[in-house]
């Protein structure tokens, strides 16, 4: 049997134990966590601001479509190329219109014509030099043949001496007939002379090498070829059209062979009469 002294300090042992571990009625006191109000601003640090300044640095590092640097550098391009031919035409444009300024040739030489013609360097009957630049200044009537032709050739060698005759006596009107050669195997200077003078000697008849001859001829858009080659005698088949050339030795007008020597001069002194009242105006 539990004496009393023992009584009291297991007693005493339980209320000390008690004290020490918290009652069950006491409330818990919890710590109250701090909130702190934060403005949406590209400088903050929270956790959503992250993934919004991400996607505009990605945005910002990101590469444009190819397009948008395509379309302006061709835009671009264009335009220099425009204003580069635009100050290049105007360049050439500039020293033709002093040349005829300062030379006798009219103004309508300036003006645009056909592709037809170009420079060349022949010889006439007797042997000198003959290039574009000395026949400028009258008008020109060119045609293209050769002295063995059986048929045409004459027969358009002697439209041309009674155009020359018609232009002086009815119209009063002076060219310059031309007569090229498209054979300069055979037709020598002294060969062209003899041939030239049955018609009229006023015709001036041109030859050349043969390289010579076939530039000219491409210049003028004239075909020809060898025929009927027989041993050294061969024809030359051609297209027999005569060339009306002004004083800047353009071409003006092509004639073929259905023109009668009346018809041509009548053309011819309309297309001088033309050009007489544009360069007046």
């Amino acid at each position: 049997m539990l004496t009393p002294r023992v009584l009291k300090l297991s007693l005493l042992r339980r209320l000390r134990a008690a004290a020490e571990l918290p009652p069950p009625w006491r409330a818990r006191v919890i710590p109250v966590r701090s909130y702190h109000s934060r403005g949406y601003s590209s400088g903050g640090n929270s956790k959503f601001d992250r993934p919004m300044r991400q996607f505009s640095e990605q945005n910002e590092s990101s590469p444009q479509p190819l397009i948008y640097y395509i379309v302006p550098s061709a835009l671009l391009a264009f335009a220099g190329l425009a204003t580069f031919v635009h100050y290049n035409d105007e360049r050439r444009a500039v020293p033709l219109g002093e040349g005829a300024r300062q030379t006798s040739v009219p103004k309508r030489c300036t003006t645009n014509r056909p592709a037809i013609g170009g420079p060349f360097k022949l010889y006439d009957t007797e042997n000198n030099v003959v290039t574009e630049s000395k026949l400028r200044g009258n008008w020109t009537l060119m045609y293209f043949g050769y002295t063995s032709c059986p048929d045409v050739g004459p027969a358009e060698v002697q439209k041309m001496a009674d155009v020359i005759k018609l232009l002086e006596s009815k119209y009063d009107t002076k060219i310059t007939p031309l007569f090229v050669t498209i054979d300069p195997q055979r037709d020598s200077p002294v060969q062209l002379k003899a041939y030239l003078s049955e018609f009229d000697p006023r015709i001036v008849g041109l030859t050349g090498s043969i390289s010579a001859v076939r530039q000219i001829a491409q210049e003028y858009r004239v075909f020809f070829k060898r025929v009927e080659e027989i041993g050294q005698d061969y024809l030359v088949e051609s297209s027999p059209n005569m060339y009306l050339l002004d004083p800047c030795f353009e071409t003006v007008r092509c004639f073929g062979v259905e023109y009668e020597a009346s018809d041509l001069a009548v053309a011819i002194t309309t297309e001088v009469q033309k050009a007489s009242v544009s360069s007046t105006n």
